[in-house]
């Protein structure tokens, strides 16, 4: 009966340490006194979202998708547009890159759907391998695609595009080393180093949740 109780113990003690990380990890984000910009960015959809709550829990902006590839807008990008500077978050717009398709469709795409905005941060490209495209076209080939989307974007919005760029596409392509703009890193917890120049923006978690968001968010950092 002794072993019993033991080995019940010791499974609650497992439960609560689990609980207990859990609770730390989910709330975990860097320290403001290094960081002091901290906001979010959402994905594709990302259903109902309380902006209010959002900036009340310590966001300072957020990034939202508004294209994918050529021909997907987000269903959730107008109003949410609309709905950030009303709860007095900063916002910027994000596309995400296909290989698949041309850089100059997709610029068209975004530019077409996302207004002008004196306001607005600065856009942010997103380019990773998705499971839906399996194109990996040569080095030269991407990084003019690229260049020819960011020069369109930015003619369109008058500020310099952020590059996110996950950390197997600049392994493979070393775009951060051949474009010269803002790099927005990806890596949760620890810094990220593998790009060929200091980041401006890092995405410090995508595992944090907040009050207003359901389900695990996007945390980010700007470099001070």
């Amino acid at each position: 009966m002794y072993g019993l109780w033991k080995t019940a113990s010791v499974l609650v003690a497992i439960g609560i340490l689990a609980i207990v990380g859990w609770h730390y990890a989910t709330g975990w984000h860097p320290s403001v006194k290094d960081y002091t910009l901290q906001g979010v960015d959402l994905g594709e959809n990302p259903g109902p979202v309380e902006w209010g709550t959002v900036r009340a829990r310590g966001a300072d902006f957020a990034y939202i998708v508004a294209t994918s590839g050529a021909d997907r807008r987000d269903p959730g990008f107008e109003a949410n547009w609309a709905a950030l500077p009303e709860a007095g978050l900063r916002r910027g717009a994000v596309h995400v890159y296909s290989l698949c398709q041309s850089a100059s469709d997709q610029a068209n795409a975004f530019n077409t759907f996302v207004p002008q905005a004196g306001d607005a941060l600065p856009a942010a490209v997103d380019i990773a391998f998705h499971d839906d495209c399996t194109a990996r076209p040569d080095r030269a080939a991407l990084i003019e695609e690229v260049a020819r989307f960011v020069a369109m974007v930015e003619t369109h919005t008058g500020k310099p595009m952020l590059l996110r760029i996950a950390k197997p596409v600049d392994v493979a392509y070393r775009l951060s080393d051949a474009l010269a703009r803002p790099i927005w890193a990806v890596a949760n917890v620890m810094t990220p180093h593998y790009a060929a120049r200091p980041w401006r923006m890092w995405r410090a978690s995508d595992f944090r949740r907040i009050d207003g968001i359901e389900g695990p968010v996007n945390w980010n950092v700007v470099a001070s």
